[in-house]
This record gives structure tokens, sequence and C-alpha cells, in this order.
């Protein structure tokens, strides 16, 4: 087998268990840790795998890694999310979005609360990063688009769009 061959096998693997995670989270009703990888050696350097919590990404044993606020944004990542984290031999941290979760769109107004942005949908409220409402040079009160896991409450959304109209 080739090297590639393993990598593929490992990331199927990986990607089963995830699943077999959420299953039993939603049937279970309660918060399964994802089976870390943790610092295992790539060409690359070390890699570890863990669970986006919206902030952060928390591996196996319950490290956290903190994940740049615009590489979230941009990624659209949400709770749930599975990513890789590859740590080079100079220490740069890489991450990469390998197991996204299952995804639904909803449309709220945005809300500003001591530094902090959520999105208001109904009576629910999610937090959205900052990185995201500069991005889009959003301001309290817009109509948005947000991204929030479809079978789990989360407390956390990713920003989709923010709707304009005149």
């Amino acid at each position: 087998m080739q090297d590639r061959d393993l990598e593929r096998i490992n990331r199927l693997l990986t990607n089963a268990e995830n699943q077999i995670s959420e299953a039993k989270e939603l049937l279970f009703g309660k918060q399964i840790k994802v089976k870390a990888r943790s610092l295992e050696r790539d060409d690359n350097g070390q890699v570890i795998e863990g669970v986006f919590n919206g902030e952060t990404m928390i591996d196996g044993e319950g490290n956290e890694y903190p994940v740049p606020a615009n590489y979230a944004s941009k990624s659209k990542l949400i709770p749930g999310d599975i990513l890789k984290l590859t740590i080079a031999e100079d220490g740069t941290f890489i991450f990469k979005q390998i197991g996204p979760v299952e995804r639904k769109n909803l449309i709220g107004l945005l809300e500003e609360d001591d530094d902090q942005y959520y999105v208001a949908v109904g009576s629910d409220r999610y937090k959205v990063l900052l990185a995201s409402i500069t991005y889009f040079k959003a301001n309290p009160g817009d109509k948005m688009t947000i991204v929030v896991p479809a079978e789990s409450p989360s407390e956390f959304a990713a920003v989709e769009n923010v709707i304009k109209i005149s």
C-alpha cells in the first residue's frame, strides 16, 4: 500500500468514528468526545484532530487549540465541525476542516451586547465572530443569514451573508 492509500483509509475511518459519535450523541443526548489522533507525525509535522466548539478546537483529551477568527469566519466553521491541526516544525499552526457537520441556514437580526455580537432568530440568540461582522461591514439591526448545526443545539453560528435591502 502507498502512503496516499493509508492516509485515505485513516481519513475514512476518522470520519466514520466521528459520524458514530455524532449518532450516539443524538441517540443518548450527551456529549461524546471525538477520538483524537493526538500528536501523530506526518511529513509536515505533528497532527492533531479535534472538534470546533465555536471558538477553539478541542482534541479527544480536552486540550484546546485557538482557531484564528479569520479562518473560522472565512471557512464558516460551526460547532461540531471536525478539524485537523498540523503543527509545523517551525511551530506554525495549520488548520483544515475535514468533517463538516450537517448545516441549516437561518435569518435573523444582528445585535450587540457588551462587545459581543449575536444574531437573534425568534427567541434564540447565536454568538457570531467579530471577524465576520467586520468582514461584512455589518451593523446592529442588519438582517443576516447564518449557518448553524442542523441537528444539535448551538450557542454559536457562522455568518453566511448580510441582507441589505434599500
